[in-house]
Parts: C-alpha cells; structure tokens; sequence
C-alpha cells in the first residue's frame, strides 16, 4: 500500500513514504518489546509524567500541530485545533486519575470464608493499534495515554493517508521522554499484518475501522490467540419525535452529518422523522444543506477560520 500525503484540497502529492520492510518490522518489534520489559517496572508517576510533557509540547504548539492535520486529513484549522485541545485534555486525565485507575481493588468473597480477592491491573506487552484518519491524533493518543499508563508499549499502523501525522505522534512521545519503542509508528504493508499479529511480542491487538478490516484482524488475533478490541462502522440513528423542537433538530442534523466532512464514528447518518413534522423538518435540513461552504464549519455560528494549505512538517 502507499503511504502518502495528498493534499485533499489540492489533490497534490506532497510527499510519500516506503512501506516497512520485513526486517525492519522485526527489529521495530524487538525494541518495542525491550522498552516493555523497562516501562513496566518504572513507577506509575515516571510514565505519567512523559504524558504530561506531551500535553505540554502539544498545547505550546498547538497551530503548527493542527497544521499537519489540515495538510492531510483536511480539517478546517478550527477543528484541527480543536482536535490537539482534546488530544492535551486525553493526556491530563490520564496524568490526574492514572495511579487511582490502576491501583489494586479489594473484591468482596461473600461465601468463601473472610478473604477477600485482589484486583490487580498488570501490564501486558506490546500492544498493536491499527488506526483509521478521520480524528489522525486523537486516535492515536487514546489508545496510547492509557496503555502507557498502565505500563504497555504500542505498535502504530495508522491510516496511509496520515503518515506525517503518525510520524509526529512517535515524535511527540520521544520528545517528551518517553524511551525509543513506547510508541513505534510502521508504515505496515497489509502482507505483513499477520507477522505482526503472530509475532511472541505482540499481546493484543486493536482495532477501528471497517468492518472488513475489523473482521481480517479479529481472524488473525483469534487465529495467533491474541486479544483484541475492535471499533468497527456503524449507521448511528438521529431520530426526531413529533414533540421535538423540529427547527433545532434539523440544524443539528446538518452539523451532525457534515462535521469532521462527516468523518465521525457517531455522525448522523440515518434520519429518521415522525411523518407529522416530517416536512417541517425536511425544508429547514435542506436550507441548512444549501449553506455548507467547503472549509467553513457547518453550524450556526459566525464561520470559523477557512481551510489553509501549510507546508507539510518536516522530522
């Protein structure tokens, strides 16, 4: 597959990326699997506090790290930002609550005598994360905020049109501290996923995405015995009653289905109407369709800030 960033405003070629060798997935793996061997022994407040470096990198930098989000994915830089603000929100959380989340829970043993069971979170290994390029950051800080955390390391396969944006979630890791391997973004040819999956490193797998691809990686992680988590499409129902407020209703299912250029997991992408106000309804949604411009956000609010077309950022 080629890994590539084409301007989606443009339709140019900025630059493009050689697929992952073999040899070097192997190695990749290896040195993934020897920082897991260290990241899990080091203390809950040393992982947290690479997080909190990344929130801060991240939050100084926010318009240069939108920038690349727009270059690739197309976001208008409104929604780019605000995609870095929940990226640096993601990794506080983990910051403030990560220790209380992981701590050992006492579990009642009612029946079998006065010993309680102790719940224990230990980590895992190298987790392998195949990401898809609507939300480019996000979808990868929320995976690797929590496994870090908790003491794994993960395995990056984002999508082939966001090379850059993965290069730079690696980038902002090793920036902030965090040793070479905590994050590894491969740009993976699809005939080496299995390899990947099957690799003695590799302890779960996840997944979002198509249901294809979900469905091409569940076979895989259940045929190597591998855990997996999967995210797959959906047809998220907005529906509207005959008591609700029909013009709201119809100006939201507008930004519903067109924010992110409808690129959301929970978009509004079946509308189903009460046939009383159905008409209402259907003459307010098609004026609002009418007034979406290409790179300025559809709500009603003053348009933000219209679509740029930066340099694309250089390692």
């Amino acid at each position: 597959m080629a890994y590539a960033t084409i301007n989606p405003y443009t339709e140019q070629t900025i630059k493009t990326f050689p697929d992952a060798t073999e040899a070097e997935v192997d190695a990749a793996l290896k040195t993934a699997h020897a920082t897991f061997l260290e990241w899990k022994a080091k203390p809950i407040s040393e992982r947290v506090a690479v997080l909190a470096k990344a929130a801060e990198i991240l939050k100084n930098n926010r318009s240069d790290y939108a920038s690349t989000l727009t270059l690739e994915m197309g976001k208008i830089t409104a929604e780019a930002e605000a995609e870095v603000d929940l990226c640096v929100a993601m990794l506080r959380y983990y910051v403030e609550h990560g220790e209380e989340l992981l701590s050992p829970r006492l579990l009642p043993a009612k029946g079998y005598g006065d010993t309680d069971v102790q719940l224990v979170n230990d980590p895992m290994g190298v987790i392998f994360a195949v990401e898809p390029w609507n939300f480019p950051y996000y979808q990868v800080i929320r995976i690797t905020a929590p496994q870090a955390t908790a003491g794994n390391v993960v395995v990056l396969k984002h999508a082939s049109n966001v090379p850059q944006s993965a290069a730079r979630m690696e980038q902002l890791f090793l920036e902030a501290g965090a040793p070479k391997g905590l994050l590894t973004n491969l740009y993976l040819p699809h005939d080496l996923t299995e390899h990947v999956i099957a690799s003695p490193y590799v302890r779960g797998v996840a997944l979002t995405g198509s249901e294809k691809a979900g469905g091409h990686v569940a076979s895989l992680a259940a045929k190597h015995l591998k855990k997996s988590t999967l995210e797959l499409g959906g047809a998220d129902a907005f529906i509207v009653l005959d008591d609700a407020d029909v013009e709201k209703a119809a100006d939201w299912a507008v930004f519903g289905r067109n924010w992110n250029a409808g690129q959301v997991c929970v978009s509004s992408k079946r509308l189903i109407i009460d046939e009383s106000v159905y008409d209402r309804f259907l003459e307010r949604y098609r004026k609002g369709a009418a007034k979406l411009v290409a790179g300025i956000r559809p709500i009603r609010r003053p348009p933000s800030r219209r679509c740029r077309a930066p340099e694309p950022w250089k390692p």
